[in-house]
C-alpha cells in the first residue's frame, strides 16, 4: 500500500506548531492567543489546536484564561526548523519531514522512493510504532525519549561497498554523541552502540539496488538513539539503556548525525572514518561469536579492515572477514552482549 494522502491542514499544522513553539521558548512571559493568531495570521482555533499538539508531545506549556499561554521548561519537541538551522553545508540539501507517528522512518523513505522523490531526505519521527532493526527484529521507540531517523542518500556504491555507509553511520552516530553530550560511546561490529556496556543506538542500512550494474542506487540509513528512555520491555531491559539525556538534545542530536553522516558520505573511500571505528570498537581483541553457514563458531576479533569487514582469528589459526552478519562478545561464562 502507498503511503497515506497528507492533507494541507495537516502540514500546515505541523508548521504553525513549529512557530509557536519557537515563539514561546524566546521568553518566559505568557502571550494571548490572540497574540498569535495575528502574528502567524490565522484563527485562535488553529493556534489552540497547534498548542494542543505541543502539549501531547510532551511540552509542558501552561494555559491561563485572559493571559495565554507559556512555556513551563524547555522543550525537548522536534522541530523541522530548528533541525534546519542547526545542518552545515554537507547536508544543507536534505528535506527535512518531522512526523508525530509512523510505522518506521525506513518504511516511509522507501514509500517516497515508490511515490517518485528523488532528492535526499532526513525522516524523523517522535514515535514509531513498528521500528525495525537488523535480522527481522523490532525496534523499541517509545514517544518523546528517543530518536528515530532515516536518511535517504543517493549513491553509486557497488554492492559489496554498502558496508561501509553502515560503518560511516556507526562513526556519525558516536561523533555526535560525543559533541552533543560529552558521552563517549563503542561501536559493537557491525552497527550498534554501546555506552557503558549497553545498547543506546541501533542502526539499519538497506539498499535500493540495480541489478545490471551491481550498485546500490540509493540507501536508506535507519537510526534510532535512546535519548531518555528508563522502561524497557522486559527482553531487552538488561542489555538496553539511554544517554540519560535530562535538557533537550533530540534536534541537536538529529542534525549533528546528518552533519557527521554527510560529510563522511561525500568520500567513503577515506581510511580516516575506519580508524576512527577500530578506534571506537569494543571487541577488537575480545572472544566472539559468529554464526556462518547457519553454523555457530568462535574467534577472536582482531581488527576491522579498509571496507568495514570483521577480521576473526580461528581456533585453528586461519584468519576470516566478515562482512555482515552479527557476533556475541563473551564477558564471562555468564554474560555476553
Amino acid at each position: 500500500m502507498g503511503a497515506a494522502p497528507v492533507f494541507f491542514s495537516e502540514v500546515f499544522c505541523v508548521a504553525l506548531k513549529d512557530k509557536i513553539l519557537a515563539r514561546l521558548s524566546s521568553g518566559g512571559e505568557y502571550i494571548s492567543g490572540e497574540q498569535l493568531a495575528k502574528e502567524y495570521g490565522v484563527s485562535r482555533a488553529a493556534v489552540w489546536k497547534a498548542v494542543r499538539a505541543l502539549k501531547e508531545s510532551g511540552c509542558m506549556i501552561d494555559s491561563v484564561t485572559n493571559k495565554g499561554y507559556r512555556l513551563l521548561s524547555p522543550a525537548d519537541t522536534l522541530s523541522a526548523d530548528e533541525i534546519r538551522s542547526r545542518l552545515a553545508e554537507t547536508a544543507a540539501e536534505l528535506e527535512v519531514i518531522v512526523l508525530e507517528s509512523v510505522d518506521s522512518t525506513n518504511s516511509e523513505a522507501k514509500r517516497m522512493l515508490a511515490n517518485g522523490f528523488s532528492g535526499s531526505a532526513l525522516i524523523a519521527a517522535n514515535e514509531q510504532t513498528g521500528g525495525r532493526g537488523r535480522l527481522g527484529r523490532s525496534f523499541y521507540s517509545p514517544k518523546n525519549t528517543g530518536v528515530y531517523m532515516s536518511f535517504l542518500l543517493h549513491t553509486d556504491l557497488k554492492l559489496a561497498d554498502a558496508v561501509r555507509v553502515t560503518t560511516a553511520a556507526s562513526v556519525a552516530v558516536v561523533k555526535a554523541i560525543k559533541s552533543v553530550s560529552g558521552i563517549e560511546a563503542e561501536i559493537k561490529w557491525v552497527n550498534d552502540v554501546y555506552v557503558d556496556g549497553r545498547k543506546v543506538c541501533g542502526i539499519l542500512t538497506e539498499a535500493v539496488s540495480d541489478f545490471e550494474t551491481a550498485t546500490a542506487k540509493s540507501v536508506i540509513i535507519g537510526i534510532g538513539i535512546n535519548t531518555s528512555t528508563i522502561d524497557f520491555p522486559d527482553d531487552i531491559k538488561d542489555r538496553a539503556s539511554s544517554l540519560g539525556a535530562s535538557e533537550p538534545i533530540r534536534n541537536a542530536l538529529i542534525a549533528a548525525t546528518a552533519n557527521e553522516l554527510t560529510a563522511l558520505c561525500e568520500d567513503l573511500s577515506d581510511g580516516a572514518f575506519i580508524d576512527f571505528y577500530r578506534a571506537h570498537s569494543m571487541i577488537i581483541g575480545r572472544s566472539i561469536e559468529f554464526y556462518a553457514n547457519n553454523e555457530r563458531r568462535t574467534g577472536k576479533a582482531l581488527d576491522i579492515d579498509s571496507s568495514g569487514a570483521l577480521i576473526v582469528l580461528l581456533p585453528d589459526g586461519r584468519k576470516t572477514a566478515l562482512s555482515s552478519g552479527e557476533v556475541t562478545v563473551r564477558l564471562n561464562s555468564d554474560q555476553s552482549i
